[in-house]
Parts: C-alpha cells; sequence; structure tokens
C-alpha cells in the first residue's frame, strides 16, 4: 500500500489515497499503521475519498483507532498532498468530513507555497452542540470540574469535535499526561472530549498545550488552537485574532466578522513510501 508522511507543526499523519488503495479495516489498520515503534508512527491515518458533496472526503483515524469528526492540522496537510500530488489544481478544496465541509486554501507568494489557510467553520458554543452535560442551551463558560481534589475552570465548546479548554500561570508545570486522559474521559462529556491548557502572554499571543481525543499528547492541534482563541475571546483575554504557540510550532487564528475561524500554518511532507501489510 503506497503512502506518505505529512506533519504540520509536529501533529503527524500517515496520508493514504482510499480511491486507489483498499482498506478493508480502517480501525485496526490506524492501530497498526500510526504505532511509532512497529508501524510507520504517527498520530493519525488520513483516508482520502471520493465525494458526492465535495471535491473530496477525508476520514480521520485516530492513533489508537477511533475515528475523528475532523482535524485542523490534517485538513493542511491533505490540501497540499491533494495539489501537489496532481489529484486537484485547485488553491481553494472543499473537504467532506463528519464535521462538515471544510474549505482549506493554498496561500502562494512568487509562485511558491507558503501557507495553507482553512476555514475552520463556526464555532459551537452551546452545551449540547458540544456536547456536554447540563442545559443544552447554556454555553460552558467558566464551569468548575474538580480533578484529582482541584478545581478547574473550564471552557468547553466544539469546532467539529468536543474541546475543554483550560486557562492556567504557566502551562509548563501541567502533567499533561496525568491530568489529561481524567478531562478528556470526564462523565460532563458523553462523547469525551479533547483538552487545551492554555498561559496567555498577551492579547495577541497565547501559549498552549494539547491532550487530543483519542491520540493523547501532541505537538499541535488546530481544531484546538481554534478553540483556544474562541475561549480566550469569550473570557475576555485577547482580541479576536492571535498568535497560538504549540510545542511544535505557531499557528494564526481569527475569529472573523462572519463569525468562522480561520486557521494559517504550514504542511510539510517528511516522506513517501510502501507500506507491507
Amino acid at each position: 500500500m503506497q503512502f506518505t508522511k505529512w506533519h504540520g507543526l509536529g501533529n503527524d499523519f500517515v496520508i493514504i489515497n482510499g480511491q486507489t488503495e483498499n482498506i478493508t479495516d480502517y480501525r485496526s489498520q490506524a492501530l497498526t499503521i500510526c504505532d511509532r515503534n512497529f508501524g510507520i508512527g504517527a498520530d493519525g491515518l488520513v483516508v482520502i475519498m471520493p465525494s458526492d458533496i465535495a471535491d473530496f472526503k477525508m476520514r480521520i483515524f485516530n492513533s489508537d483507532g477511533s475515528e475523528a469528526d475532523m482535524c485542523g492540522n490534517a485538513t493542511r496537510c491533505v490540501a497540499r498532498y491533494l495539489y501537489e500530488t496532481g489529484l486537484t489544481d485547485k488553491t481553494v478544496i472543499t473537504l467532506d468530513t463528519l464535521a462538515g465541509i471544510i474549505t482549506p486554501e493554498l496561500i502562494f507568494e512568487e509562485g511558491k507555497l507558503v501557507i495553507v489557510k482553512v476555514d475552520m467553520g463556526e464555532p459551537k458554543l452551546t452545551r449540547g452542540e458540544t456536547p456536554m452535560t447540563g442545559n443544552s442551551s447554556e454555553k460552558a463558560i467558566n464551569v468548575p470540574i474538580e480533578i484529582d481534589g482541584q478545581t478547574y475552570q473550564v471552557t468547553a465548546l466544539s469546532m467539529g469535535n468536543p474541546h475543554c479548554v483550560i486557562f492556567v500561570d504557566d502551562v509548563a508545570k501541567i502533567n499533561l499526561a496525568s491530568i489529561g486522559p481524567q478531562f478528556e474521559t470526564h462523565s460532563l462529556f458523553p462523547r469525551k472530549t479533547n483538552v487545551e491548557f492554555i498561559q496567555v502572554i498577551d492579547r495577541h499571543t497565547l501559549k498552549m498545550r494539547v491532550w487530543e481525543r483519542g491520540a493523547g499528547i501532541t505537538k499541535a492541534c488546530g481544531t484546538g488552537a481554534s478553540a483556544a482563541l474562541v475561549a480566550a475571546v469569550l473570557n475576555g483575554h485577547t482580541d479576536r485574532q492571535a498568535t497560538i504557540k504549540l510545542d511544535g510550532g505557531d499557528l494564526f487564528i481569527q475569529w472573523a466578522d462572519n463569525n468562522h475561524i480561520y486557521k494559517s500554518g504550514p504542511a510539510v511532507e517528511v516522506f513517501r513510501g510502501e507500506y507491507l501489510l
């Protein structure tokens, strides 16, 4: 099976052209392919398919075999992959995902592709949309959650997948491996949740560490960075655009007047190969 390995700020993916390669069991393949010791190694497996409602369909399977609704970093990688492999000549591409239609745009300067900008759609702000238990019509801003005897104030929302954002004084002091899974599987989140710890640097800069639902600690998360900006605005910490500093690098996020979130960042191919089934 032919594959290509990409990353967006260290959040890495194996991309398979499902139009030419045959995968019978996505969950099983994701588990083996993403294994960093016995497989290729990645945070997720991405399969490109035909779509009746968009240019292509994108399915994303986490390293634990679960299927993700959406992934911002994977979207940037897929857009560049589609263009540079000649599967499309469009620079604005529509992708059919479980979270709806996502639209990445390839940005060029002097004929060279420099960045991929993604229209992430509108944030969903109510408990029912996230989802989070409680009054389905109310927003979850500064909701107390107790973990290991400590109370955290969380802001929850959806960017096509659920996010739980916690503002802290110093993200470096967070034991992410210990506390991340406790938030992910908390009873308040019936579909589990991604978890972002955010340190406010100034009104245009946030520092973020992330525990991703189904993948664990990753270097970056595009939907998480988008959720971080929305939560920061809702809590009065930043203006409506900011640089999000992640372990793998920087993303620029804008919450535009049309209520859409726009995310800009790199997408890099690492290598191509043949996976021996």
